[in-house]
């Protein structure tokens, strides 16, 4: 398959995203909805740039709260799943727990989280960390158990000790999967963070955020600088997912095949 030139990489989504700006505002033309229900992106746009102290503000706590959780999640998240691709025992009776902690509904968490972790920040980083940990697990462990049988079979033809297959074999081979879980988790982790604002934070801690923004300008029927406050959320987003995947380019770009095929 011919590889697509790089313009058109760039200026599909473009393209796209002009369409939808249109339809955006035939929608608001045709179906006679007024400002209060359905803004149009000129008046988002708009209100982000009058509010815009306050979402720079807001966005740099939602960051911090983001950034905790996610690399907390990274860190816990990679040694779990040591554990669980080294040992068959170890993933039988810990896996299940895994997956009745994930299917558990963080907003149920939530009271429980406050009277552990406490409100504020602490009660945040570990909100984003429940809901960006479970996609890192589940993503390095299924790598750790993919690796080639052939090279496995070649370090233990060579006598290599179980400690000498995982960190020179079966860590490097799952690497691609241990990145692909973090960018699921980094499209997560403002998420994680806007809830456990809106859940947990409070403006006078210095911790409101996006999310207690999102409460104020509700309470406040500020429908257009509720949208700017997802748009923000978005961009914040964009942030965490693009330091991920350059972190995805620099460790992979040299050796794996995801860079250096042409057919996609």
């Amino acid at each position: 398959m011919k590889k697509m030139p790089t313009v058109w990489l760039w200026l599909l989504p473009v393209v796209c995203g002009l369409l939808f700006v249109a339809l955006w505002y035939g929608v608001r033309r045709w179906s006679g909805l007024q400002s209060w229900i359905l803004p149009t992106p000129g008046e988002i746009v708009a209100a982000a740039w009058q509010e815009r102290a306050r979402l720079l503000a807001a966005a740099g706590d939602t960051a911090v709260g983001a950034l905790g959780g996610f690399l907390l999640a990274a860190t816990l998240g990679f040694g779990t799943a040591l554990g669980l691709g080294a040992s068959r025992t170890l993933r039988a009776s810990l896996w299940p727990w895994l997956l009745v902690l994930q299917m558990t509904p963080v907003i149920v968490l939530t009271p429980i989280i406050v009277l552990w972790a406490g409100p504020g920040l602490p009660g945040i980083v570990t909100i984003t960390w429940l809901i960006s940990f479970f996609p890192i697990v589940a993503n390095m462990t299924q790598g750790l158990l993919s690796t080639d049988m052939n090279h496995v079979a070649l370090f233990r033809m060579a006598n290599a000790s179980r400690l000498q297959e995982l960190w020179l074999l079966r860590v490097p081979a799952a690497m691609p999967f241990y990145l692909a879980g973090l960018r699921i988790a980094a499209t997560l982790a403002p998420i994680g963070a806007i809830f456990g604002e809106y859940m947990v934070g409070n403006s006078s801690g210095g911790t409101g955020g996006l999310g207690f923004l999102v409460y104020s300008y509700n309470t406040q029927i500020k429908i257009p600088a509720l949208f700017a406050t997802a748009l923000t959320s978005c961009l914040l987003g964009f942030i965490f997912v693009a330091a991920v995947a350059w972190l995805n380019w620099a460790v992979l770009h040299k050796w794996h095949d995801s860079f250096e095929r042409d057919d996609h």
